[in-house]
């Protein structure tokens, strides 16, 4: 009996060695065929990625372009900001300096302010005073103006600026205008302008400069350094300052320097400047016009000899026609 049971037993583990075996060897068969079929569809299955990776290098290549021209662009505007910068620093210190000067200018003015409010009063009778003056003037100081009335309360100076006045006979014309203040004592209102209807202090524009020694000194002082444009025709300063400053109330006077004119027709002028500053009752402008004609050098070019003739011809029309009187200094 003990016999038959080992048979049995040692049959039974043979068996199941034969069968895990046959297992073993079925599973190891399905990993392998498995394997070799994915290794078949990695390898069949379509790749993409080059295309991918051309587009993604031609983007690169344009980004790139267009970084190289966006700085280019900004390396020009920085310059540009640069440059503007400098020009407004310029501008700032043009700036400080003018407003320096007109402190200075106003400082002046405000000191001389509370002595002109004082005579305020006294200036109603200025026009009396001015005749009683005249008659004390003897003829050296008369003849320092030519003879020219100075019965005015108020002087408007038109200055030629041209460059043949200024290099001919600036010098000269300062030396005119002080002698012309010098002869009026005191008057209620000066201006001075170019021929061109330009201000010699642009603050005053379209106002009367009250008479103040500190004035008349800074007047002199700013016409040493006055440079301004002009086209050689008194035309435009004279009708500019009749239209603005016209008054049937005040008694007003023109005084015209310069050397030349070079517009077209003298009588055209003439005619404007009879309409602008039309006669009363009494056939008397509501503003005298008075001229001084400066002369140009013999050995000057011919066009300036010709332009010189012709200003006096037109200032001799003008003053004529506006109870004036014309000077020609030699």
């Amino acid at each position: 009996m003990k016999k038959q049971r080992r048979g049995a037993e040692m049959f039974s583990l043979s068996f199941l060695d034969v069968i895990t075996c046959g297992f073993g060897a079925i599973i190891l068969l399905l990993v392998i065929s498995k394997t070799g079929s994915t290794v078949a569809i990695l390898e069949d299955s379509p790749q993409p990625r080059d295309g991918l990776v051309r587009e993604l290098q031609t983007s690169l290549f344009e980004i790139r372009g267009e970084t190289q021209i966006l700085n280019r662009d900004l390396n020009a505007k920085q310059e540009q900001i640069s440059a503007w910068t400098k020009r407004v620093a310029r501008l700032k210190l043009d700036k400080q300096k003018s407003q320096n000067e007109f402190g200075n200018l106003q400082d002046t003015f405000s000191v001389q302010s509370s002595i002109t409010e004082q005579f305020e009063s006294a200036k109603q009778t200025l026009t009396a005073e001015m005749h009683r003056l005249l008659a004390k003037l003897n003829k050296s100081d008369t003849s320092l103006v030519g003879g020219i009335p100075i019965d005015s309360e108020y002087i408007i100076f038109v200055i030629d600026t041209s460059g043949s006045m200024v290099q001919f006979n600036w010098g000269k014309m300062i030396n005119q205008l002080t002698t012309t203040l010098d002869v009026y004592p005191n008057v209620k209102g000066l201006q001075i302008m170019s021929d061109m209807g330009g201000y010699l202090f642009s603050q005053t524009r379209g106002k009367w400069i009250p008479d103040t020694p500190g004035r008349r000194r800074a007047i002199i002082s700013n016409l040493r350094r006055w440079n301004t444009f002009s086209n050689s025709s008194p035309v435009e300063g004279i009708t500019r300052a009749i239209q603005t400053f016209s008054d049937r109330g005040k008694n007003i006077s023109i005084y015209v320097y310069g050397d030349e004119f070079t517009g077209n027709s003298i009588s055209n002028v003439v005619d404007i400047i009879n309409k602008l500053n039309p006669k009363d009752r009494n056939d008397n402008p509501r503003i005298r016009i008075h001229g001084v004609g400066f002369p140009i050098p013999n050995d000057a070019p011919e066009r300036f000899q010709i332009t010189n003739q012709r200003f006096a011809t037109l200032m001799r029309e003008v003053v004529q026609n506006n109870a004036g009187t014309f000077v020609g200094l030699n």
